[in-house]
């Protein structure tokens, strides 16, 4: 059961950010640290987080809970109905646009917002 009324769900989920989130300006600044050029939000299929032209490397930050992490992506104890479905749309989705930036000659990367906590960001990037 949820603890907020429909309507205060509604205005909470509206206000997660889909750009800009905390790990993704982790990663941009990391790659700022380290003086790699790059592009943020490309238009490009799949609207990957960054392009790093050097490479011709796509990369996607993502969440470990909406897209699904394997190694901590927990499922939801309630509204199973919607958020099941809805992590498993999200695999998918994630599956065809690397395929389709894979098959116009990019490279592509993944990087788990777990991977962006500290102290995992200095040791594992």
């Amino acid at each position: 059961m949820d603890v907020f009324t429909k309507e205060k769900r509604s205005d909470v989920m509206s206000r997660i950010s889909s750009r800009d989130t905390s790990p993704e300006l982790a990663f941009e600044a990391w790659l700022a640290a380290n003086g790699v050029s790059y592009w943020k939000h490309p238009p490009l299929p799949g609207s990957p987080d960054f392009w790093i032209p050097f490479s011709n490397a796509c990369v996607f930050v993502d969440g470990c809970f909406w897209h699904g992490c394997p190694a901590h992506y927990r499922p939801p104890r309630t509204r199973k109905k919607y958020w099941l479905p809805k992590i498993d749309a999200n695999r998918r989705r994630d599956r065809r646009a690397s395929r389709a930036l894979r098959l116009l000659g990019f490279r592509v990367f993944r990087v788990w917002e777990h991977h962006l906590k500290p102290p995992l960001l200095r040791s594992r990037l």
